[in-house]
C-alpha cells in the first residue's frame, strides 16, 4: 500500500476520535466520567460570584437547601446542545422538588454571543418546543478554575441541598443514571 493512504487513513481516524470526543482541549469521551465530591467536605467554589445574562451575579450557596446542577457548556460545543433538552426536561420534572439547573455558559464573546443563541434556539423535550428554561450564568477560565477546573466540555457538577459536592460529571451526561441520582437527593 501506498504510505501517503496509510498517513491519509491515520488522519481520518484521529479526526474522527477527536469529532467523538466532545468539545474542548483535553476533553473526556462522550460516555460520561463521574467522580464522587470528598464526602462531608464544603465545596470553595460554592461563594464564587457568577454573573448572569441578566447582568445580575449569583453563587451557588444561595441555592443551599436545594440541589444544584451546575452544568459547564458552550454554544458551538454538540454534545452540550445534546444536553440541553435533558436539562430542561429535568428542571421541569424536579424543579418543584427542589432543583436548581445554573447553565454555565463559557463562550469566549460571552453575553453577545450567548444571549442571542439562547433566544432563539428552541429544543424537542417530549415533543414540545421548548426554550431554555434554567438561568443562564457567563463563565471562563478564571470561574471554572474556582471549581477546581474542566477538562471540557460538557462538565456538570451536582451540588446537595448543604452545598456539598455530590459528583462531577466529564463529558455527555447518562440521563438514566443522573434521572436516578436526582429521585435520590429529591
Amino acid at each position: 500500500m501506498d504510505c501517503n493512504f496509510l498517513n491519509l487513513k491515520s488522519v481520518i481516524a484521529i479526526a474522527v476520535l477527536l469529532a467523538f470526543a466532545g468539545c474542548g482541549h483535553g476533553t473526556q469521551p462522550q460516555v460520561a466520567k463521574e467522580s464522587d465530591g470528598v464526602a462531608g467536605a464544603a465545596a470553595p467554589e460554592t461563594s464564587v460570584q457568577i454573573p448572569t445574562l441578566e447582568g445580575a451575579t449569583v453563587t451557588v450557596d444561595q441555592y443551599k437547601g436545594k440541589v444544584v446542577l451546575v452544568n459547564f457548556w458552550a454554544t458551538w460545543c454538540a454534545p452540550c446542545r445534546t444536553e440541553i433538552p435533558w436539562l430542561i426536561e429535568f428542571d421541569q420534572k424536579y424543579g418543584p422538588k427542589g432543583l436548581v439547573i445554573l447553565g454555565m455558559a463559557m463562550d469566549d464573546e460571552g453575553t453577545k454571543v450567548v444571549q442571542p443563541w439562547v433566544q432563539s434556539q428552541r429544543f424537542d423535550v417530549n415533543g414540545n418546543s421548548e426554550a431554555m428554561n434554567y438561568p443562564i450564568l457567563l463563565g471562563n477560565t478564571k470561574i471554572a478554575e474556582k471549581f477546581g477546573g474542566i477538562l471540557g466540555m460538557p462538565t456538570s457538577m451536582l451540588y446537595s441541598r448543604d452545598g456539598k459536592k455530590i459528583k462531577t460529571i466529564v463529558g455527555l451526561i447518562d440521563h438514566d443514571d443522573l434521572s436516578k441520582t436526582l429521585d435520590s437527593q429529591l
